[in-house]
């Protein structure tokens, strides 16, 4: 029972580690503000990680490693702790292997589960409050993920479609990923 409380905490602490630095690498690949109440919450709540590894990797292109590997190292960092927790692998080599496969799936699953959020998010803000402050930063964050969409499906009856089509093709991308490691995952 008390595995089972750490495991929960871990989860829970990992995802929203996870979930920050994504944001954030999402952020400065669409080149959006961080002068605003979430921008400066995700800075203040990252910087801890961000800061050294931007020492490390610096910021060269779109993709901010600086956030991305932290995320990754998170992710299988919170999958080894609950591997031993379980008491899954004795084999040093075969946990490892294990991690890492499941770490870069676990990665992926956060990333892809995160873009529904904020497609779901400004889906919502659309409809009950498009001049929300937060909507021109969720709007940025789901618009090359939209953008594609749109272009080939025009608004049916004034009601843009696309936020709904992108969401079932993130689930079947979710389903697919999660089959490639389903035994480490079921453990999650």
């Amino acid at each position: 029972m008390f595995a089972g409380l750490v495991i929960l905490v871990l989860n829970a602490v990992g995802s929203f580690i996870t979930s920050l630095l994504l944001v954030r690498a999402l952020m400065r690949w669409q080149r959006l503000s961080f002068i605003n109440p979430l921008g400066h919450f995700i800075l203040a709540t990252t910087d801890w990680v961000v800061v050294p590894m931007q020492k490390l990797f610096g910021s060269r292109s779109g993709l901010d490693l600086s956030c991305i590997v932290p995320a990754w190292l998170i992710e299988c960092l919170v999958i080894a702790a609950v591997l031993l927790l379980k008491g899954v692998f004795a084999d040093p080599a075969a946990l490892i292997g294990t991690v890492l496969l499941t770490g870069s799936v676990a990665f992926m699953i956060s990333l892809v589960r995160l873009i529904m959020m904020v497609v779901i998010v400004a889906a919502v803000l659309s409809w009950v409050n498009p001049r929300a402050p937060i909507a021109p930063l969720v709007n940025g964050l789901c618009r090359p993920f939209l953008l594609p969409l749109q272009r080939r499906m025009p608004p049916i009856g004034g009601v843009d479609l696309s936020p709904l089509v992108l969401l079932l093709v993130l689930q079947v991308l979710v389903y697919l990923l999660a089959s490639l490691a389903p035994a480490s995952l079921a453990l999650m």
